[in-house]
């Protein structure tokens, strides 16, 4: 059973649904799910009375996390207290969009934490880098955890979720999202991909009259195109630099947004080698400093 489930326990314990749990730990709403019917499935009973509007935990699930909560504290501190350095070397594969922003924090947090941790990065879209840690060609990968399809010989720890929103031309200031359909053509995130498949989901649902114009694979690109007038579009931004050298609107898309779940996918017999535990716990540290940028820009909570 992963330690992480049971931090998200308590959230959901703390706040009482699953959406503000989700909200709470960054995932999304399908992953706190799934945590929590894993716990249901360990300890053989239900966790939460789930008959009202709000989650009421079970004394079960607030024994369970109270006794969790001290052991998981103590191992950490034990395991902080270890004189054994980590070190050899690990390779990681990253979505090529999440290379600029997270592989400086990456490095520089290795060689603080983890000096004798040789990190080595490939790039590439999720369903490759899914494959590579499969047939070991990797050891790790931060990737789109698809919706169906996600190997089962593989352990997959979520990490955070990331929203899409709608971007327009950056006159347009008080263009709704039906509006930006009607006046401007769409441009398509690759169809084939998880941000593809979300942004038409998205469209269809809502009935957009979207008049297709053009299809790349490229957030910088389709950045560039929106910033110059020449359409919208609905993308997830990995970079929020990107937002200065092509000014758009951002226009975030509700309470329950599209979004998908980024997770740390490992063979299961390496999830917890020492190399992959401290490899996880500098991604968090990077992801949580690129997520303050995301939320300084408007692009998340």
């Amino acid at each position: 059973m992963k330690r992480d489930a049971f931090a998200t326990l308590q959230a959901v314990i703390r706040n009482g649904t699953l959406t503000a749990a989700a909200a709470e730990r960054h995932l999304t709403v399908s992953a706190v799910s799934s945590q929590m019917k894993q716990l249901e499935a360990y300890f053989g009973q239900p966790l939460f009375d789930r008959s009202g509007a709000q989650l009421r935990p079970m004394p079960v699930a607030i024994k369970a996390a109270r006794i969790m909560t001290e052991a998981l504290g103590r191992i950490e501190a034990l395991r902080n207290e270890s004189q054994i350095a980590v070190g050899g070397v690990i390779t990681v594969g990253l979505l090529e969009s999440m290379l600029p922003p997270l592989l400086p924090l990456i490095i520089s947090r290795c060689a603080t934490e983890f000096p004798e941790l040789d990190i080595r990065q490939s790039s590439g879209r999720s369903l490759a880098l899914q494959t590579a840690v499969k047939s070991g060609d990797l050891d790790v990968a931060l990737i789109a955890q698809p919706e169906k399809g996600a190997s089962s010989r593989l352990d997959w720890q979520p990490m955070e979720a990331r929203e899409l929103v709608l971007v327009v031309p950056p006159q347009e200031r008080t263009l709704t999202v039906a509006d930006a359909f009607r006046r401007y053509e769409w441009i398509r995130y690759e169809r084939n991909t998880t941000t593809g498949v979300l942004a038409a989901r998205y469209i269809q649902s809502r009935n957009l009259k979207a008049r297709e114009s053009k299809e790349l694979d490229s957030s910088g690109a389709i950045l560039a195109l929106v910033s110059a007038g020449l359409g919208v579009s609905i993308l997830e931004i990995s970079d929020p630099r990107m937002l200065r050298v092509y000014p758009v609107r951002v226009i975030r898309l509700g309470k329950r947004p599209p979004c998908y779940q980024l997770a740390l996918v490992t063979r299961k017999s390496d999830t917890n080698k020492r190399q992959a535990l401290a490899l996880k716990d500098v991604l968090k540290f990077a992801l949580g400093e690129v997520r303050a940028q995301r939320q300084a820009a408007g692009l998340c909570d």
